[in-house]
């Protein structure tokens, strides 16, 4: 995410933290870096302007020069202002209404409004744990009706069909009523999007707004558009009471100026943000943590989350029994583990929350050869009988032919997968029975590790 403004900002923390003194020269110096790499960023100047008088205004002053960690002291203060410039820590959504709480999507066409739409009943629903419906109000483009539908069942809320012959008021009209003689606890209305701002869709918009008394109104824009996401999020901003903003396609952003952009230039704070095309790719925006993954710190806590929400404890529960009780690991396990990681957002989206430092290390191997390596090995497993993946020691030579042919790929491929599950089998046997606790002791001893308590 804005890997390009990451690069550099990262950079500069790294120099800053070096700093044994801070001069009105070096600070001078650092903030002429720090703002071409917010405008080439395409962060809007006024913007760019109240950040760095802001940063300024507090660098000169006596904390920082006084200071005995001047350096450090610094990105201190630049990563609280980045994180002031995109709101204050969280910022929830309001569901504070006689239900149904009606929430108004709104945004150009191609921001991923549908889809978002979705990925936000799908929040609501695991998280808030409330009944979700959605109601699609753009008659213009039948496929985004279908699309919603689509989506809307993936997410597991419910959809209130509509056509392309009805009126967007009527059609919300008559979500509204629906929902509340079937007591839903959310109405979500996906609005007509454009290509490009224009009066019919503003006034359209605006009529639906006035009818529905929306408690949130969110503006959804696509993180990757730069300045033209600012000139769309001004115009909004004019035509409907903003209440938030929801930013989508993050994980694609190479500038990322947009996220510290529309935050002032709406008023509105940014709620969430889009970080895969999965349905479960909606992240809570929390500014602190944004700030700190923009200055190369990662984002850990994001990182604990995403890895604790994928790993199904059940199943690591009877994988651990299974293999404590001595009845093995088998190819079967090893597939679980695979899935495993995809269930997480897979390698690339981990990554993301990584220091930049330790993402530099990680990004010398090449994601995206690491995640088809293992959609690879999930093929060669899928190809395998039942029996196969139970007694791994049946796969000779004319089994890994027709194991190869039925995945697609050649035989070396799948002996180097039956070595890794070798080396992980080989791993597993050692911690079944006390092996886990010899390892854990083992562990304890090494040098700068604490000692367990056993």
């Amino acid at each position: 995410m804005a890997s390009a403004l990451t690069e550099k900002l990262s950079r500069l923390v790294k120099e800053l933290r070096g700093q044994a003194r801070i001069t009105e020269d070096n600070v001078a110096d650092m903030l002429r870096e720090v703002r071409m790499a917010l405008l080439e960023a395409d962060v809007a100047l006024p913007v760019v302007r109240d950040f760095i008088a802001r940063v300024k205004e507090k660098a000169l002053g006596q904390e920082v020069l006084g200071s005995l960690q001047p350096g450090q002291l610094m990105v201190s203060i630049v990563n609280q202002e980045l994180a002031a410039t995109m709101g204050e820590g969280v910022s929830d959504i309001n569901l504070a209404a006689q239900p149904p709480a009606v929430i108004l999507m709104a945004g150009l066409q191609g921001a991923g409004k549908t889809t978002t739409t979705a990925k936000l009943a799908k929040h609501l629903i695991e998280k808030r744990k409330k009944k979700v419906l959605t109601v699609s109000a753009d008659v213009y483009r039948p496929a985004a009706i279908e699309q919603l539908k689509t989506v809307t069942g993936q997410a597991g809320a419910q959809w209130f069909e509509s056509t392309p012959d009805q009126k967007p008021v009527d059609l919300g009209l008559a979500a509204l009523d629906y929902a509340k003689k079937h007591f839903f606890d959310v109405l979500l209305v996906d609005t007509a999007g454009r290509l490009a701002i224009d009066d019919v869709l503003m006034a359209e918009i605006k009529d639906l707004h006035a009818t529905l008394k929306p408690v949130e109104t969110l503006f959804v824009v696509d993180a990757m558009q730069g300045q033209d996401a600012i000139n769309t999020a001004k115009a909004f901003k004019d035509a409907l009471p903003l209440t938030g903003i929801i930013l989508t396609k993050t994980d694609g952003d190479s500038r990322g100026g947009a996220a510290l952009s529309v935050r002032q230039i709406t008023g509105a704070p940014i709620k969430f943000a889009g970080t895969s095309e999965k349905l479960d790719g909606l992240e809570v925006f929390d500014a602190q943590r944004h700030a700190g993954r923009i200055l190369g710190m990662g984002d850990i806590v994001a990182l604990v989350e995403q890895v604790t929400a994928g790993v199904n404890v059940e199943a690591a529960q009877k994988l651990a029994a299974k293999v404590k009780s001595g009845a093995g690991f088998d190819l079967n396990d090893f597939l679980g583990q695979i899935q495993q990681m995809k269930q997480m957002g897979g390698l690339s989206s981990l990554m993301d929350k990584l220091p930049a430092a330790m993402a530099a290390k990680a990004g010398q191997v090449d994601m995206d050869k690491a995640e088809k390596d293992i959609r690879r090995k999930e093929g060669i497993i899928h190809s395998m009988t039942p029996l196969e993946r139970r007694k791994p020691d049946l796969i000779k030579a004319t089994r890994k032919r027709r194991i190869a042919a039925g995945s697609g790929v050649q035989v070396q491929e799948v002996n180097r997968m039956l070595k890794e599950f070798e080396q992980m089998q080989g791993m597993m046997k050692k911690m079944s029975g006390g092996g886990m606790m010899k390892m854990m002791k083992r562990m304890g001893g090494m040098k700068g590790m604490p000692k367990m308590p056993f």
